[in-house]
């Protein structure tokens, strides 16, 4: 008796589930279509070049032994949108004594990066024309490693892009952020 009580149980639930929409079922025995919601897609914003860096603004961060290179945010311009983009200033000092300035944006979501303006040695921005304006793939490469870096354990850690711009400063004060998934 008690076993055909426990199929009858099973069996109702089941039923309730199959017939409400967006649960489990659609009614007619299939998946609904909104099973699993789709994440709403926003509108990128349309951004302009921030304040040019200075140097009592730079916070650096490591990337890898690999390289002799130093890099820096400036923290002045670290800026998580509502697009869901976090955009920073980047630079870059090379151990041959250059320094590279970019203004760029990671999409976390989507693991991806975009370079917005390259600054000059005069101070001024030139934004980046459309081929080098396209989103790029965040790979874990030696060359451009700096981006998973910033991506995994600075802006973006589980997937998930900081909540405000003192998030991700508190991120490069600590040496990463503290959900970041990087062992130590």
């Amino acid at each position: 008796m008690k076993h055909w009580s426990v199929v009858f149980l099973v069996g109702v639930a089941a039923s309730v589930f199959a017939q409400t929409p967006g649960v489990l079922g659609d009614g007619r025995g299939g998946f609904s279509a909104n099973y699993e919601e789709a994440e709403p897609v926003q509108e990128q914003m349309d951004v302009e070049p921030p304040a040019f860096p200075k140097q009592e603004n730079l916070r650096e961060f490591y990337v890898s032994a690999a390289t002799a290179n130093k890099f820096f945010i400036d923290a002045s311009t670290l800026a998580p949108g509502t697009d869901g983009i976090v955009r920073y200033v980047l630079v870059i000092q090379t151990s041959g004594g250059a320094t590279n300035i970019s203004f760029e944006g990671i999409n976390c979501r989507e693991r991806s990066w975009k370079h917005y303006a390259t600054g000059r040695s005069d101070g001024t921005w030139v934004k980046s024309r459309a081929t080098r304006a396209e989103w790029r793939p965040i790979e874990n490469k030696p060359v451009n490693r700096h981006h998973a870096e910033l991506n995994r354990n600075f802006f973006c850690p589980v997937d998930i892009p900081i909540h405000t711009a003192e998030e991700g400063r508190n991120a490069l004060r600590l040496g990463r952020h503290p959900h970041s998934p990087r062992s130590d």
